[in-house]
């Protein structure tokens, strides 16, 4: 029997003459089995360029074919028509067995009542993506847990009694997935099922998952109501889904017959911009005459007090003021906006978390549409909910509000919680009561705070067009969204797995056509056609996503290069293979 270090001296150096005739048989059966090998290899080599990513491609025609059928008759805002034109007609379609389309919506969670606030804390605090502790102590996350939510409970349990009792978190997102549902429906003519999946409390994302495999689902799209990206938000979420995915490969993996799609951020949506600018608006809009005189004067009076270079943030905070109006001096405003976003740590943000870029960049949106600073209102933002000893992004709220009273002379302030979608214990009871009383003790007297988002109907309309784009746009798997927004500063890694920052092929990404869209539904129709192959009453002729990238990527020069590469490497190792074999000498010594 030939050893296997053996074995591989003889491949390597077959001088079969000078060995005994069992090696020289061993060798010489390796060497032809070898070169059979690469001969198969030769006449398999891939005649196209896109074998290159299986999974991206699979995942994409899936989710364009699944939902074909059902797709080719949506009407965004009832200006589209069904014509005899399609490749299929209505007839066809209709013979067609209809597609099961699911929505899963994830969400934090929250204790219904004071009796679940002490398991809702463990949850949250076993959570490693909340509290991150070093290795050696990872295996003491539970304990820790739980001795964090028994001293906590009883502080939580009065503050989810102020509000009622419980968290209405789970009532808003029903609410909101069968708005959803509904626009769906009646603008797209698309039936689908949705899900709710909580992170920390029932019901569970885990609890989601098993219905939808009842309900036969075939096509999964996979919204996390966050709007901007976090690792301590989405990214624990999407890991849960990650997790049970690798437990059932037959159910989630490559040749399961469930395709999903995940949208794992949609801050920048104009639909969502919109929704939140308009409910600001409104605010701003419900102060009376002589409220805004007095919101005018008393920030005159502390203008006069300071210098035109004094900041509302001392020098190591991140404030706002310096992001939207650095080469604007400082002017008395009769109104204040305060964006209230929640807190990570920043050693998140340091590892490369998203998430205050996002917020920043959506503020600025979203500010981009409000009064101007010369039109007597400025934008602030912050960030609460900090929790520990650790250093959490910086301007803190419960610092900020202070110095707008006592610095700014504030007397007008408009709150907004800009990472929420939904009311929960952090805007009705941290804003509402902790900071509305903080405002009044440091002179603010006109307290307003802008409502989330919950129920408003351009912020369900929008949710359903992102469903419908997700759904017709290249496919994005959870775990390649997981790694999207991990390495997202990290460019080399993210050309070498063809990934942005938004993901594969970019669900939920700006086109060229997006680019240029000045916002006006025509545009939007029109966007939107492009990626359902949908033809207008006005003629015009779209191509769908799948055909329109399959011809780029057919390249016939770029494809024959790729062959002839392949099969000259191929042919040298055989090449070599029978000169060892022939010779007995290595390649090196026969010439």
């Amino acid at each position: 029997m030939v050893q296997p270090r053996r074995l591989t001296l003889l491949l390597l150096r077959p001088k079969w003459r000078k060995r005994r005739s069992n090696d020289a048989i061993t060798a010489t059966i390796c060497h032809f089995l070898l070169i059979v090998a690469l001969s198969v290899a030769w006449v398999h080599l891939p005649s196209t360029s896109h074998h290159r990513h299986p999974r991206k491609h699979r995942s994409k025609s899936m989710v364009v074919q699944q939902v074909s059928a059902t797709a080719v008759t949506v009407d965004p805002i009832n200006r589209l028509s069904t014509s005899s034109t399609f490749e299929k007609s209505q007839h066809e379609l209709e013979n067609e067995s209809s597609v099961n389309v699911g929505v899963l919506l994830l969400n934090l969670g929250g204790p219904e009542k004071g009796d679940d606030v002490e398991g809702f804390l463990f949850n949250l605090f076993a959570d490693p993506d909340i509290i991150r502790l070093p290795a050696p102590l990872a295996p003491l996350q539970s304990l820790i847990a739980y001795i964090i939510s028994k001293r906590r409970a009883p502080k939580s349990r009065k503050a989810y009694e102020s509000i009622g009792g419980g968290s209405p978190i789970l009532k808003y997102s029903q609410e909101q997935a069968a708005l959803v549902k509904q626009s769906l429906l009646q603008r797209y003519n698309l039936n689908v099922s949705t899900y709710i999946g909580m992170r920390y409390w029932y019901p569970f994302t885990e609890q989601a998952l098993l219905q939808i495999q009842q309900d036969h689902i075939q096509a999964l799209v996979i919204i996390p109501l966050y709007p901007q990206f976090s690792i301590s938000t989405s990214g624990s979420s999407l890991r849960v889904l990650q997790k049970e995915f690798t437990k059932r490969a037959d159910l989630w993996g490559d040749k399961s017959l469930i395709t999903h799609t995940v949208v794992p951020q949609w801050y920048q949506r104009k639909g969502y911009i919109q929704a939140i600018a308009t409910l600001i608006g409104k605010e701003l809009n419900s102060f009376s005459p002589q409220e805004m005189k007095q919101g005018q004067e008393s920030a005159l009076q502390a203008l006069n007090k300071v210098s035109t270079e004094t900041k509302i943030m001392d020098s190591t905070a991140s404030d706002l003021t310096s992001v939207l109006l650095s080469s604007k001096p400082r002017i008395a405003c009769a109104r204040h906006v305060l964006f209230s976003a929640h807190g990570v740590p920043q050693s998140y943000i340091e590892a490369g978390d998203p998430y205050k870029r996002q917020i920043e960049d959506c503020v600025q949106q979203i500010s981009a549409l409000l009064p101007s600073q010369e039109e007597g209102v400025q934008c602030h933002l912050s960030y609460q909910s900090r929790v520990g000893p650790v250093e959490w992004l910086r301007p803190y709220t419960d610092d900020v509000i202070p110095q707008l009273g006592m610095e700014y002379g504030v007397k007008n302030l408009v709150v907004v919680p800009i990472s929420f979608v939904s009311e929960h214990i952090e805007t009705l009871e941290e804003i509402d009561i902790e900071y509305r009383e903080l405002a009044y003790e440091h002179g603010i007297t006109n307290w307003r705070r802008c409502p989330a988002l919950n129920t408003d109907a351009t912020f369900i309309d929008d949710m359903a067009d992102l469903i419908v784009e997700a759904l017709v746009q290249p496919a994005q798997t959870v775990t390649e969204a997981c790694v999207a927004n991990n390495v997202s500063e990290n460019s080399e890694l993210m050309e070498k797995l063809s990934i942005s920052e938004i993901g594969i092929n970019g669900i939920g990404a700006s086109t060229d056509e997006d680019d240029t869209s000045d916002g006006s539904d025509h545009n939007h129709v029109q966007t939107l056609m492009n990626k359902m192959n949908i033809q207008s009453s006005d003629g015009y002729r779209m191509k769908s996503v799948e055909q329109t990238t399959l011809q780029k990527e057919k390249n016939p020069l770029l494809m024959f290069s790729e062959r002839i590469n392949g099969r000259v490497a191929i042919a040298g190792l055989i090449l070599t293979l029978v000169l060892e074999w022939i010779t007995g000498r290595p390649i090196t010594h026969v010439f």
